[in-house]
């Protein structure tokens, strides 16, 4: 559970999960959580991808146990995430990963994969839209007039609930779960929750789509409530290598709500990629 201090700079948490043989330099699979969430969102994947991969789950800068040490409002960016990537990467003493992010880390996946391609060896991208429609802008607003307003309003903890109802998760999920996650995104700060929608409701990836050089894989719900069917086209026309695997789901958090099968489809698209095996 390593930390990693930097002068100046934000100290950031990742988690490594290595099952892998220990004469084996087994390739890294970078797992990058979504909007408010943290590394400890990815625990389900772990058992499946860790055999054969060691994967890194790092905090976001503000966020799980990553440090708050840093201006919201100008240092929370593209070029500031990729920055923290790449810190990540050379102090595990890798120059290349496959990434798999979900939600708002498959939009910076989608990115950072086009302005730094040779970090990637592939990218995977679970319920990830391609930019946030005005749509899903005005659904999270709760009455409070925007999400911004919303997330000091009610909370983090309250926003959390009231986004879970209707699209993340059924209505018979396992109130454990529904509880569990909560808690956890109540943990997040409201001010650097505030500055990642601020950010991220007015960026596009769509300039970003044709520059990726990695093979990509998306994972969607059939009938997901934030990416919607013309934006999965949109990634199929314009990013060079995709494919593109429908879960059934009507809801937003299939990487929750079905682990074993996203993280084995992750699992064999990295290996492929490696041409090694991933079974035993």
């Amino acid at each position: 559970m390593p930390y990693l201090e930097r002068p100046g700079k934000p100290t950031l948490y990742y988690e490594l999960d290595d099952y892998t043989d220990p004469w084996r330099a087994a390739p890294a699979l970078v797992l990058q959580h979504g909007f408010g969430r943290s590394s400890r969102f990815w625990y389900s994947w772990v058992p499946y991808l860790s055999r054969f991969y060691r994967v890194i789950r790092p905090d976001l800068r503000g966020l799980g146990r990553s440090a708050r040490n840093f201006d919201v409002k100008n240092e929370l960016g593209l070029q500031h995430y990729l920055e923290d990537l790449i810190a990540i990467t050379k102090d595990i003493g890798v120059d290349s990963v496959h990434y798999c992010g979900e939600s708002f880390g498959g939009i910076l996946g989608l990115a950072l994969a086009a302005e730094r391609p040779q970090l990637f060896r592939t990218l995977s991208v679970v319920s990830a839209p391609a930019f946030i429609t005005e749509h899903d802008k005005e659904s999270t607003t709760y009455g409070h007039g925007s999400r911004i307003a919303a997330l000091r309003k009610m909370g983090a903890r309250e926003w959390a609930r009231a986004s879970n109802s209707g699209r993340r998760f059924p209505a018979d999920t396992d109130r454990g779960l529904l509880d569990w996650y909560v808690d956890e995104m109540g943990k997040s700060d409201v001010e650097v929750l505030a500055a990642m929608f601020a950010w991220v409701s007015h960026f596009s990836t769509v300039p970003y789509l044709s520059k990726i050089e990695a093979p990509v894989l998306g994972l969607y719900p059939s009938e997901g409530p934030i990416t919607e069917d013309a934006q999965i086209r949109m990634l199929e026309e314009r990013i060079p290598e995709v494919k593109i695997i429908r879960i059934p789901s009507r809801y937003h958090c299939i990487a929750t709500l079905q682990p074993a099968a996203c993280a084995k489809a992750v699992l064999h698209f990295a290996a492929q990629h490696d041409g090694m095996p991933c079974h035993e």
